[in-house]
């Protein structure tokens, strides 16, 4: 009968038997003094002993070479990336985009590098990837996708260096960022923003049965309030609470001002006087606070603004919008492009550059990157400079 214990290397390497295990485990010494447990996955005690040997051989190299002693596979790092990115959006200091990460190193990175080795990911299997990611998408992805492709695997690159797994002086590969642009949403005009304006009124008394009813109203202000904003629909817009909205005064006038939390973190942006209108009326229709003042539910309520006459919050406007933009003819461009909530966003970028606004205070405002707005916009910013440069 095979002894449960033996020992190798002056004592340094123990191979052992967990009690009704065939497998043989090992421990090892490192020069710091602590051991190091694993499997040899091995039940033949003299390929166990090799096995045990070989790992406390390469411990001790790495050692030497100031590299972590042991080697965590890249899903092993992508797991503790993913916990940190999640620990960090639950305590409300991660970004929005961290849910993207989560979901593209979970869905991507994992099926494809699992057991692999962050420090032995060449450019070769840097390109096998990203053609098997393309072929799994069905898309060749725009360069926005692949800024955040970029990001989340470099986030699992510094995870490693942090926690002493791979060496700083050890090169890691790195994704492409460069695809094809993405398409400018089509905004709507001035004299487009009229008729839709004078169209809402009327439109949205037309619904045909009860809740109908409920949302046209509601999503009449929506796209108010967006075009007064510049603020993100969906996630941005649908997130604000009365309480995020406020009085700010500036030089004796009093301007409202909303605090959003978007995909680039939370803000404070400037909504143009108008909207004011447009919270009294959602304050006015939404049973649970007309009764009190307006000026005590905005700035203290922790309800969101964003809901019907009876408190209900629409999952999305996406369908009634597009019936919107059918109805009032305006779900095209004069190019044939399908116009989305985001032309609204699109719209106020271009209003505002079009009336003065600088790129740095309009980043500000709509949490972009001024380099990001200027990309986007400079055939406008040239124009609006006809007059200098002609």
């Amino acid at each position: 009968m095979e002894s449960p214990i033996h020992t190798l290397r002056d004592g340094e390497v123990v191979i052992y038997k967990r009690e009704r295990s065939r497998v043989w485990q090992c421990k090892y010494k490192l020069f710091t003094g602590t051991w190091v447990r694993v499997s040899t996955r091995k039940t033949n005690l003299d390929y166990a002993a090799q096995v045990a040997c070989d790992l406390y051989d390469e411990a001790r190299y790495r050692e030497r070479m100031g590299l972590a002693p042991i080697q965590k596979t890249f899903a092993e790092i992508a797991r503790i990336t993913v916990e940190e990115l999640q620990r960090d959006l639950a305590a409300g200091t991660g970004k929005k985009i961290y849910v993207d990460y989560c979901q593209i190193i979970n869905k991507y990175f994992v099926p494809f590098f699992g057991e692999r080795h962050l420090q032995n990911i060449k450019h070769d299997n840097i390109a096998e990837f990203e053609r098997w990611r393309n072929e799994k998408m069905q898309r060749k992805p725009k360069s926005s996708t692949l800024m955040n492709f970029a990001s989340a695997f470099n986030r699992v690159c510094t995870t490693a260096i942090q926690r002493g797994w791979v060496s700083e002086r050890v090169p890691l590969p790195k994704l492409s960022r460069k695809g094809e642009k993405g398409e400018v949403r089509p905004a709507f005009d001035a004299g487009e923003i009229a008729t839709l304006r004078a169209f809402m009124p009327t439109w949205e008394t037309l619904g045909s049965y009860d809740f109908d009813k409920l949302q046209r109203p509601l999503l009449c202000d929506y796209v108010e309030f967006l075009l007064l904003t510049g603020m993100r629909h969906g996630t941005e817009a649908m997130n604000v609470e009365w309480r995020h909205c406020e009085w700010y005064e500036y030089d004796r006038v009093r301007y409202l001002r909303v605090r959003v939390s978007g995909k680039t973190g939370e803000r404070y942006l400037i909504a143009k006087h108008e909207a004011v209108a447009v919270l009294r009326r959602l304050h006015g229709r939404q049973k649970d606070v007309c009764g009190s003042d307006f000026d005590r539910v905005l700035g203290h309520s922790g309800k969101y603004i964003f809901r019907n006459a009876i408190g209900m919050r629409p999952r999305t406007f996406n369908g009634m919008f597009e019936k919107l933009m059918r109805e009032s003819g305006l779900a095209l461009n004069g190019a044939g492009q399908k116009r989305t909530l985001y032309s609204l966003r699109h719209t106020y970028a271009t209003t505002e550059l079009l009336t003065g606004t600088d790129i740095h205070t309009l980043s500000k405002q709509m949490g972009n990157s001024a380099a990001m707005i200027e990309r986007h916009y400079s055939k406008l910013t040239a124009t609006m400079a006809a007059d200098r440069l002609a």
